[in-house]
């Protein structure tokens, strides 16, 4: 590792106004970062602890709703018996990532910034437009077998790794931060994320030193939940395909869906097309496939990946067919 300061936060206030420089980083659980750091793809100049700080709870609001600390552990978040009653899709998908040991660790406001795990990024003897900007995307023509079908551009193709970020796209979550000038923003889900174009190192809209403190849940949604994940062994692997999915049927027909995708795409891939194509239909492959076709629609496979693309028309019709007992 490259030298760094550390510095031990004993406030929000205080987090935000000593990470408020490009050189310095926020760590919780560090269970990315520190690996980053050793192989010295991050290499701040500073680490801010914010480990200490009172963001460990999860509250339930008067909407029935919940409010979750970022630094709620991984374990206790997918443990929580409120999440497993009523967010099931969120505990299904925190216990389908990593390992025990890890998640006991991670905290939930690092699990949305995980950073691609893909090959390329990961060495740095290979030019990678993500860690160093303006060098090449090695994954364009080489072994891309886990990168991303959709939102990709000329730059990057890489994925968001995150299960939990697929839920909670699945289930509308809101990001609350704080920044460092003291004003709070709340950000949904669906614009927290960036994608690649010709930046793809840039990859959410946080502003420097602007930390992550809470993550609100809406009122639970009608309906069955699912998530379902696709990937080359029983545990500890990142998807190739995953899916979270909340869909109600009324009166024989879809009355309302939420579907988000993993796997796919630079962030916790979700289409409202695709969504579209469901509601007011009943339940039938015909309805699957098209919205398998919304989906896949501007999908683009790159050599070692394409079969990603027949892959999740497979799993999205499995998946429909068990969300809505077809």
């Amino acid at each position: 590792m490259k030298t760094f300061t550390y510095a031990k936060a004993e406030s929000a206030d205080a987090a935000v106004r000593d990470a408020h420089s490009s050189g310095a980083k926020f760590i919780a659980g560090g269970t990315n970062l520190l690996d980053l750091m050793k192989l010295q793809i991050e290499t701040p100049e500073k680490l801010v602890d914010i480990s200490r700080l009172p963001l460990g709870e999860i509250e339930e609001r008067e909407d029935g709703g919940l409010t979750i600390g970022a630094l709620v552990p991984n374990s206790d978040l997918a443990a929580d018996p409120r999440v497993i009653a009523k967010y099931e899709v969120l505990s299904r998908a925190m216990l389908a990532g990593a390992s025990g040991q890890l998640r006991n660790k991670a905290s939930t406001g690092g699990n949305l910034l995980q950073r691609t795990r893909c090959y390329y990024f990961y060495d740095t003897a290979m030019p990678c437009n993500k860690r160093e900007p303006g060098t090449g995307c090695s994954a364009i023509g080489g072994f891309n077998r886990i990168l991303a079908v959709l939102g990709t551009s000329e730059q990057c193709i890489a994925t968001h790794p995150s299960d939990m970020a697929v839920a909670m796209r699945a289930l509308d979550a809101t990001i609350i931060t704080q920044r460092p000038d003291g004003d709070k923003r709340r950000i949904s889900i669906h614009d927290f994320y960036r994608l690649p174009g010709d930046t793809p190192n840039i990859e959410t809209v946080l502003e420097t030193g602007e930390l992550i403190t809470h993550i609100e849940l809406p009122a639970p949604p009608k309906g069955k939940q699912v998530y379902r994940k696709v990937r080359d062994r029983a545990s500890y692997a990142f998807a190739i395909v995953s899916i979270a999915g909340v869909v109600r049927v009324e009166d024989g027909k879809i009355a309302s869906a939420s579907l988000a995708f993993g796997g796919l795409g630079p962030m916790p891939w979700r289409n409202p097309a695709v969504e579209a194509a469901l509601v007011g239909q009943a339940p039938s492959d015909a309805a699957f496939n098209a919205a398998a076709d919304a989906l896949l629609a501007d999908a683009k496979g790159y050599g070692s990946n394409d079969f990603k693309i027949p892959l999740t028309r497979r799993v999205l019709v499995a998946t429909l067919r068990d969300l809505t007992g077809e």
